[in-house]
């Protein structure tokens, strides 16, 4: 197996002259793969280990001696689970009932009359205080006022 150290020097599989720390060892191969790719068709990847790069020609051999086959073989031997742990126990939970009627709410929506700001209209048939006992109220400081237009210009639908 490979020693733990991060410090420790490793040999790039695309340029033989690297020599990478271990910690960095990752980042260089994609690098160096990007850099030269010519080298990397020619190279496989092993299945164990993703910094395990060899030719293509000698992957086979690479497996059925790679240190970190072993780690994998010991896991499938030696479960740490009981095999009885693999299933999560039943799920027990209800939804509450529900005593929504979308149905009856989408029908309500589609016969009232639709908001539009700035005018009073939209409150005719459902505010049980008539539109000339309500007083507009703000809760800007003293000496604000309220604008009297709208930002942008309103256009009027039935001239087009």
């Amino acid at each position: 197996m490979d020693s733990p150290d991060p410090e420790r020097l490793l040999q790039c599989p695309y340029v033989k002259s690297h020599h990478i720390r271990a910690c960095r060892f990752p980042y260089h191969l994609i690098k160096c793969k990007k850099n030269h790719p010519d080298v990397a068709k020619n190279l496989a990847t092993c299945p164990f280990n993703a910094r395990h790069l060899v030719p293509r020609a000698e992957l086979s051999h690479h497996i059925s001696i790679c240190d970190d086959r072993c780690c994998i073989e010991q896991d499938e031997v030696n479960p740490t689970r009981n095999p009885g742990q693999d299933t999560l126990p039943k799920n027990t939970w209800q939804y509450p009932p529900c005593d929504e009627d979308w149905d009856l709410e989408l029908a309500e929506e589609n016969n009232s009359t639709p908001f539009i700001w700035g005018t009073t209209r939209f409150c005719e048939n459902k505010c049980p205080v008539s539109n000339a006992a309500m007083e507009p109220k703000s809760n800007l400081a003293s000496g604000k006022q309220v604008p009297k237009t709208l930002p942008w210009k309103t256009v009027d639908m039935d001239s087009n």
